[in-house]
């Protein structure tokens, strides 16, 4: 778990991070552990109080360092230090306790432990974390069956966005009274989900026998769910919950012997039930009952049968993607609205959805629909007329269900109609896996009719989502769509003709990393997007929500296209001319930051087959444009590639670059020690790249060439300058998620060139060098100096910098250079 090692101090501050970072807080108030205060809203995140912000007071805490600690008697240690400082006296006190470790925190309203402070004949002047004083043990019994009975408990791990919520409810001005999580017809299923992972094993029944007897375990939570202090309200459930025990209520066949005793308990004395329960408001509004009751079935559970390439969309992103469409559409949108799932696989998607009569669901592939019949046999809550074969790209609609093309033919009520889909992600042509329905399927995408009526789209109409989306806008016009994707209608240079077509309002969104789907390992975000094709509105910019793996908010991502002009463009007025040695070879892959990876430096350049130049390696370098292309290199190498930046794109630099010669020599260097500068002297390949000079690196024998070591004096001494550009686009060189990197984290720390040796470039006049690039530089000196102290007659003296770090790191039985070197000083260079 993340907290587990942690110290007491540090545990305290990831705590405030990650759930309390928008109040205000103190790490000690008296000898109070963890103090929170109401909302600072000229400075957030303020560390220090004042005497006002201490009248405040949300929470007091006590915190332990790991899991070990007993909750309840953290409250009596917490309690006991209040009491023997008078805290309370001395301000005024706050809406809840608490107490927390490395595993779970729980809260309980300090008007439920107030009376202990006023007891008589009790000596509080005893050492608070003593647990085993006389004193300590008669607070914990005496206030025990109170903690048990009011606190409310979270595991980080399990409960993080219930937490969050519950903050969000209850610390905040006004919030006297305490809010539990409420409990609704849209999200019961998931509340359901939540609960056969806490409470259901702590249940003391067979469920092999009960399951036989027709009960099922959503049969104790509903006896749970409908309830009041613990009893249950309803008389017509299959089980009934009576304080301390379940009684199967359902007529049971005596003859089976199934059960001796139609009374159930709790394998834990109902710990887990009372901490579950303590947190949500139960019952619900009295007017979901019975149609929660009647969507038993909701809470059948799914026996799934995955075929081989079938994916699912994560459960944690479909009540995500529903929870968003609620916001949008408003809390009775399942009942206002039409639901088709036109792309459905097994159904996965429409897991938690609770009026089948407005939900359809069709696939092309005909096993997908046995999938789904078979799902309903067992449970499943759908309609089998609501579940059809149908080949969306293809079909026409007088193939669909008669009640659904009355949708489809009426104006009005296309704009309630909603398709809720996770469409393929592949590409004509291209045999790869997509995200959502396993492999593609030959010839679809580029011989559907949709592909055919609306090839004027250009590039972007190979890819299949939006096939899907183009069929949408143009047949079922005013529908809404909630759909996921990736983000190249958005960014992508060959999606500007969808762009210009596909104009919808972009009503709410939000990113994933698309790792956290079956079988996708690609770091790249997938997102959920919800329009509304009736109002008619081109995509120009958005805020876009961005959650982790764990489904915790992170930031909100500007989402916009991009201007025309990229870093590509710029980089291709730079190709090396017909004069001039050729040092080596680059590519010009795409200009987001997705195919940086695929940049390197080469001493060969490769062929295709046809004879063409492979794009790997189109651009040749020679002195006149080795300036430019360190940069576009260096540029693009120093951000570093996430899922969450990958589609982020590199635009035309302004002019600025030309004049600023640090800068300039700063992406020389950078690019010279780059592990993707993969020049090499294999095969007796010249290198022109070496930096140094013999006498620099204590060679015996002559370089090759010279040419880097000139033209970096040169470059110092002035006689080399940068070509003018072609007119600059008026916009900045960069890539959202990460602004150009120094080349060291440290400059400061690292030798200076001094200790390393003297060089020209950096002794007197040194000041052209960043004290970042001077560092690398020496470092990279350094390197050069120990390989030929140490290759002895195996010595290259012209091995490139590739060269050198595959004599210190090796490789691998296959041939591939290793990642580190044994070399301890190798490393420290």
């Amino acid at each position: 778990m993340k907290y587990d090692t942690l110290n007491e101090a540090a545990l305290k501050a990831e705590i405030q991070k990650d759930f309390f970072s928008d109040y205000n807080y103190t790490v000690e108030l008296g000898r109070i552990d963890f103090v929170v205060a109401a909302h600072n809203v000229e400075s957030k995140n303020a560390i220090l109080f004042s005497e006002e912000t201490l009248l405040k007071s949300i929470l007091w805490a006590e915190a332990k360092q790991g899991t070990t600690h007993d909750i309840y008697e953290s409250f009596v240690q917490l309690i006991l230090t209040i009491g023997k400082e008078r805290t309370f006296e001395k301000y005024l006190p706050p809406k809840f306790i608490g107490a927390f470790d490395a595993e779970k925190i729980a809260f309980i309203e300090y008007y439920d432990v107030q009376s202990v402070f006023y007891q008589n004949d009790f000596n509080w002047n005893v050492t608070p974390s003593n647990h085993n004083s006389k004193e300590f043990k008669q607070l914990l019994e005496m206030s025990k069956s109170a903690l048990e009975a009011s606190s409310m408990m979270f595991y980080y791990e399990a409960q993080k966005e219930e937490l969050k919520k519950f903050i969000a409810l209850n610390f905040r001005a006004g919030a006297d009274v305490t809010e539990k999580i409420a409990i609704t017809k849209n999200n019961f299923t998931h509340v359901f989900m939540n609960w056969t992972k806490a409470v259901k094993p702590t249940i003391a029944v067979d469920w092999e026998r009960v399951n036989r007897a027709g009960i099922i375990s959503a049969d104790f939570f509903l006896a749970d769910l409908l309830s009041r202090d613990n009893e249950s309200l309803k008389d017509n459930l299959f089980v009934v919950l009576q304080k301390t025990k379940y009684e199967l209520a359902r007529k049971i066949d005596e003859e089976t012997g199934l059960f001796d005793s139609k009374k159930v308990g709790f394998s834990d004395g109902q710990k887990a039930h009372r901490e579950f329960w303590a947190i949500y408001e139960r019952p619900p509004k009295e007017e979901y009952w019975d149609e929660i009751i009647e969507r038993r079935d909701l809470l059948v559970p799914q026996d799934i049968r995955e075929r081989k390439g079938s994916f699912f969309t994560p459960q944690i992103w479909v009540e995500k993607s529903q929870q968003y469409l609620e916001e949008v559409l408003g809390e009775n949108w399942q009942d206002e609205n039409y639901i088709w799932d036109c792309c459905a696989g097994t159904g996965n998607l429409l897991n938690g959805l609770v009026n089948p009569r407005n939900v359809w669901a069709s696939t092309l592939d005909k096993a997908d629909v046995d999938v789904m019949k078979d799902r309903i046999a067992n449970g499943w809550a759908m309609f089998e007329n609501h579940v059809f074969q149908f080949d969306f790209l293809n079909d026409d609609f007088a193939k669909c269900p008669e009640e659904l093309q009355e949708i489809l033919n009426s104006t009005e009520k296309r704009k309630r109609l909603v398709i809720y889909i996770n469409p393929p992600y592949a590409e004509a042509g291209r045999k790869k896996t997509v995200v959502s329905k396993g492999k593609n399927k030959a010839n679809v995408s580029n011989n559907s009719l949709v592909w055919k009526k609306h090839s004027d789209l250009g590039l972007g109409i190979r890819e299949l989502y939006v096939q899907f989306l183009t069929r949408i806008y143009d047949d079922i016009s005013g529908c809404k769509i909630g759909q996921f994707s990736k983000l190249k209608i958005f960014e992508g240079t060959a999606f500007e003709k969808f762009r210009n077509f596909f104009c919808a309002r972009l009503e709410k969104s939000f990113i994933v990393p698309a790792n956290t789907f079956d079988n996708v390992s690609g770091n790249f975000p997938i997102g959920f997007f919800v329009w509304d094709t009736d109002i008619k509105e081109k995509f120009v910019e958005t805020k876009i929500d961005a959650y982790d793996a764990a489904g915790k908010f992170l930031l909100q991502k500007t989402l916009s296209v991009a201007c025309s002009k990229k870093i590509t463009d710029w980089i291709s007025s730079y190709d090396a001319k017909s004069s001039g040695k050729i040092i080596g070879y680059t590519g010009n892959k795409g200009p987001d930051i997705q195919n940086t990876s695929f940049l390197y430096i080469s001493v060969v350049q490769k062929i295709l087959p046809n004879g063409s130049l492979h794009n790997d390696t189109k651009y040749s370098i020679n002195k006149d444009n080795l300036i430019q292309i360190c940069i576009y290199l260096a540029v693009r190498w120093c951000i570093t590639h996430t899922w969450l930046n990958d589609r982020d794109q590199f635009l035309y630099p302004s002019g600025d670059w030309e004049s600023d010669k640090e800068f300039q020599l700063d992406c020389i260097v950078f690019t010279l020690f780059h592990g993707q500068n993969r020049i090499s002297t294999d095969g007796g390949k010249i290198n022109y790249w070496i930096p140094f000079t013999e006498q620099d690196v204590g060679s015996k024998k002559s370089f090759a060439s010279d040419f880097m070591a000139k033209f970096l004096r040169d470059f110092k001494a002035g006689k080399i300058s940068a070509d003018k550009p072609q007119p600059p686009v008026p916009l900045l060189l960069e890539g959202e998620g990460g602004e150009l990197a120094t080349i060291s984290n440290d400059a400061q720390n690292l030798p200076s060139p001094a200790r390393r040796g003297s060089h020209g470039l950096f002794t007197k006049g040194g000041e052209v060098f960043s004290a970042q690039a001077a560092a690398v530089y020496s470092a990279g000196l350094e390197l050069w100096r120990y390989y030929f102290e140490t290759a002895g007659d195996s010595v290259n003296e012209n091995a490139s910098f590739y060269d050198i770090r595959k004599y210190f790191q090796g490789v691998d039985g296959k041939g591939r250079m290793n990642n580190k070197s044994g070399d301890v000083r190798c490393r420290t260079a």
